[in-house]
């Protein structure tokens, strides 16, 4: 499985918002820092905001900051919001009868386990995890300590 770039990014904000949690951070702060364009920030921004997961300070001075404790975003609950499709193959998604093997093989209940197993390791994580080790994280992002 392959996340999508918004997944990857949606984690990659949160986890600075969980790191650099004394100020507001902003969008062109995370594109510097990330590497990352501006644009397809702001997209993921949106998402998040309106996943209550982040919130958005507007005006002079303003920018985001996490909406919600680390310790209760689980991981998988993140993962299976910001992506969009999560069918693995035609049969597990919007179009299972695009695949001419669909209800005979034993592909689609095995993936299906799969992904299952995939999103719980996951719900096993919280955000607070990931951002345990905040200072080598504020070091890697050049956030001053």
């Amino acid at each position: 499985m392959r996340l999508t770039a918004h997944t990857d990014y949606g984690l990659r904000v949160l986890m600075t918002l969980a790191v650099i949690s004394d100020r507001l951070v902003t969008i062109e702060e995370l594109a510097d820092r990330h590497k990352i364009s501006r644009n397809h920030l702001m997209k993921v921004a949106q998402t998040l905001v309106g996943l209550g997961l982040v919130e958005s300070v507007r005006g002079r001075g303003g920018g985001l900051r996490l909406a919600r404790d680390p310790a209760t975003l689980r991981i998988g609950a993140v993962v299976q919001a910001l992506e969009t499709d999560m069918g693995l193959v035609a049969c597990l998604g919007d179009d299972a009868s695009s695949c001419v093997l669909s209800g005979a093989c034993r592909l689609t209940a095995a993936l299906k386990r799969a992904m299952t197993a995939f999103l719980a390791e996951l719900d096993h994580i919280t955000l607070r995890d990931l951002a345990d080790n905040r200072t080598l994280l504020r070091r890697r992002l050049k956030a001053a300590a």
